[in-house]
């Protein structure tokens, strides 16, 4: 396992998700049909995997990750290798209460037969030695994408799928996984869920990893769903403070949020004191590549609220959505903008 105080303060990283390339998959497209199959397409899987690797070492990424190659999507992927889910039996639901989506039902007892990531995080792991992240849908998240006929309890389900997400965390861990994000989008809309029952499912899934570990909350991947969403929020987005204080309290190690181009009030922070911040620096709704000097400020206001030794610069969500050529010249303006306030800190 890699050693995980990265040697380098500020290490940055990215939320989740990176550019699939178009011989794999229909670009700049969520949810993109794969272009091949069988064992082409596993083989071509791992190499968009090691292609994205890459990117992310060009770029002086430090805390890399799959970027999501191998999956379709960051939650329905998961869910399609457990039992008790059926992806005929199709059904219109609302996700995040935003968009109207035909999602899978759950139509028995959910349980998982067999690893799900695991093969894949091996292979990354073979790769590099640089500290690894993967990145896990949550337990309400995972509830918020599928239609539930069988337990007919949110709650009920959630917990269920925490259960089974905890199987693979531990499982990712013992492969050199060294920090397992579970992505949480769901906790920014759903609050008395998020009191209740969210947060607590969500030390169930992370319950005896000795691995670091991180929430990813944000508003969404840049499509017209969320950012038509964003438009009606107001002035200032203080969904955070709802969520922050239950995760400040709780056993999760690094909280991964939205912060550029957005209307978080940076001083949200503040209730995460103590909590390794995972600060989006990068806005994923714009195709306009951010300048270094942009990503530093991010960073200056951050460093208000957080010690310099527990913010990990990062992308506000995913980026499968944009451009390759995009993605690329936003994760060079990460490193970059880290790299600026690296010098002013030393002097």
């Amino acid at each position: 396992m890699a050693l995980l105080q990265p040697k380098k303060l500020l290490p940055t990283s990215t939320a989740g998700s990176l550019p699939k390339p178009s011989w794999l998959a229909e670009p700049e497209k969520l949810w993109s049909p794969w272009k091949l199959e069988g064992q082409e397409l596993l083989d071509a899987k791992q190499d968009a995997l090691r292609l994205s690797l890459h990117e992310q070492q060009q770029a002086g990424i430090d805390i890399v990750s799959d970027g999501e190659q191998t999956r379709q999507h960051f939650v329905t992927t998961f869910i399609e290798h457990l039992e008790g889910v059926d992806f005929n039996q199709r059904e219109t639901v609302k996700i995040r209460d935003r968009y109207e989506a035909s999602v899978p039902s759950v139509v028995g007892e959910v349980s998982r037969q067999k690893p799900v990531f695991v093969e894949d995080a091996k292979f990354l792991r073979s790769l590099t030695d640089q500290p690894i992240k993967w990145a896990l849908p949550g337990p309400m998240t995972m509830i918020d994408t599928l239609y539930d006929g069988h337990y007919k309890s949110r709650e009920k389900l959630a917990w269920e799928f925490a259960k089974i997400l905890n199987q693979e965390a531990r499982e990712l861990e013992a492969v050199g996984v060294d920090i397992i994000q579970f992505d949480e989008p769901a906790f920014n809309v759903f609050f008395d869920e998020v009191n209740d029952w969210g947060v607590a499912t969500l030390e169930r899934a992370l319950e005896g990893l000795k691995c670091e570990t991180a929430v990813h909350i944000c508003y969404g991947y840049g499509i017209k769903a969320n950012t038509d969403w964003k438009k009606t929020l107001g002035s200032e987005w203080r969904q955070y403070e709802e969520a922050f204080p239950k995760l400040q309290k709780s056993k999760i190690d690094i909280v991964s949020l939205e912060c550029h181009n957005s209307r978080v009030p940076m001083d949200l922070i503040e209730l995460i004191r103590g909590k390794k911040v995972m600060v989006g620096a990068i806005d994923v709704a714009s195709n306009q590549i951010e300048t270094a000097e942009e990503v530093a400020n991010t960073l200056r206001k951050a460093l208000q609220f957080v010690d310099a030794d527990k913010l990990y610069p990062s992308t506000n969500c995913g980026m499968a959505p944009l451009g390759r050529q995009v993605a690329r010249g936003k994760l060079n303006a990460l490193s970059a903008g880290a790299e600026i306030i690296r010098q002013e800190l030393s002097r």
